[in-house]
């Protein structure tokens, strides 16, 4: 029972007990004294009630304030009752209130800055939940995984197939590392975590280095590759010069052919040697993309008419698969088709013989691909495949992939080399808008 009906019960009990015990005892004797001490009863119901008022109300009030703080009514205040005690207590209640709906409110401004800076920051964030599924990821972490919005949420890494998130959930709790992806893509990823209510959610930072070390790596090569060609081609063709003399005037001479046949093996070697560097100042030597507005499958069915006769002689078929709908591109044409033929050359070489290459294009989104029935590329291969000069050949320069890495980026391509658990190596290139 609440202390008001307490209050109650024990007024009307104390007041049926004064008037009955001043019934018996004064209205026989003295009506007048009867009607005195009935006076003197009513005056302390008044001032029961005034009492009530003063020191009941109050508290009253002060559980009415329990309550708006059991609801998170931050809004809310208790009025004042007129009483010094009491109001004392409801001026610190509305004031506690006040800093709490202020601190609310701050919190939820810096929470507000907080999303909106994860979601315009070019670096990704993945914040993981207690189970370990996504629970929030910005739209560069999106970009970076290959995923759609809405597509990661509730998912765990293993669940979505992104080899960015194979990377992320080899990551310990506070590491960092950077890692080389099958895309040419670099990156710098961080594991952390931070406390909310308590426990302890990992989350996961993703910083783009790919621009800032292909930029690096280009520099570097590029003058490497100038002083070298520089020198050998200056000593190559004092060299050939020299012995192209020489051979000509042993040339007729009795007795001197198998000095001039070990002449002549030293010029092509020469000549090998010049063509060598050569291939790799080409490089660098790229020209700048004139983009112009195309059909995607005229270049791609351009490129496969350059390479029938090479997959003909090695009885590899080469099997359009085209959107009917040709996607629109803007291409150099040149550039583009140097990159698709090498793309294609690389396939057959894994192929050797008797294989299939499957070319598709597709609209949404805009698509190029190139699968192989050839014998797949290694883990351990992946990760190194478009760095610059790298070759799992054991003849290869590591000019190719290079070449073709340096053409796509100059069309703002995003490109995927890497052997599916289907058994087909694919190699998919992604026009940006």
């Amino acid at each position: 029972m609440k202390l008001k009906g307490l209050f109650g019960i024990l007024t009307v009990l104390l007041m049926t007990v004064l008037s009955i015990l001043t019934y018996f005892c004064f209205y026989a004797s003295s009506s007048y004294m009867f009607f005195i001490t009935e006076g003197l009863v009513l005056l302390t119901v008044i001032y029961l009630a005034v009492f009530y008022h003063r020191i009941v109300k109050p508290l009253h009030i002060i559980g009415n304030g329990m309550e708006l703080l059991r609801e998170q009514d931050f809004s809310s205040r208790l009025s004042f009752v007129g009483q010094v005690e009491a109001d004392k207590v409801v001026d610190v209640f509305n004031k506690m209130m006040e800093q709490l709906k202020n601190e609310r409110l701050h919190l939820r401004e810096q929470n507000h800055f907080l999303d909106l800076l994860i979601k315009a920051s070019p670096m990704g964030v993945v914040i993981l939940d207690l189970d370990d599924r996504i629970q929030s990821v910005n739209q560069s972490a999106l970009q970076m995984l290959g995923l759609k919005e809405n597509d990661a949420e509730g998912k765990t890494f293993i669940e979505i197939h992104s080899p960015l998130a194979e990377e992320l959930m080899r990551l310990a709790p506070y590491e960092s590392k950077t890692s080389r992806l099958s895309d040419a893509n670099i990156y710098k990823c961080t594991h952390s975590s931070f406390v909310d209510r308590g426990f302890h959610h990992s989350f996961y930072l993703i910083e783009s280095l790919t621009r800032e070390v292909f930029k690096a790596e280009k520099k570097a090569y590029e003058k490497v590759i100038r002083m070298i060609a520089h020198e050998v081609n200056n000593t190559t063709a004092g060299i050939t010069s020299t012995l192209d003399t020489l051979e000509n005037a042993f040339r007729d001479m009795k007795d001197m052919e198998d000095f001039s046949e070990v002449l002549r093996v030293s010029i092509e070697r020469c000549y090998r040697m010049s063509h060598f560097i050569t291939n790799f100042a080409d490089v660098v030597r790229i020209p700048e993309a004139q983009l112009q507005h195309c059909g995607l499958n005229e270049a791609v069915t351009y490129g496969k008419r350059f390479m029938e006769t090479l997959c003909l002689n090695r009885q590899i078929n080469i099997i359009m698969e085209l959107s009917e709908d040709s996607p629109s591109v803007y291409l150099d044409k040149t550039l583009f088709e140097q990159a698709l033929v090498n793309i294609i050359k690389n396939a057959v070489e894994s192929i050797g013989e008797n294989g299939n290459i499957h070319i598709r294009t597709s609209n949404h989104p805009v698509c190029l691909e190139i699968a192989d029935t050839g014998k797949g590329i290694d883990k351990e291969v992946e990760s190194k495949l478009f760095t610059p000069f790298f070759s799992s050949k054991p003849n290869g320069q590591g000019i190719g992939l290079t070449v073709i890495r340096e053409i796509l980026q100059k069309h703002n391509c995003t490109f995927s080399l890497r052997t599916y658990p289907d058994g087909l190596t694919r190699f998919k290139v992604l026009f940006g808008k």
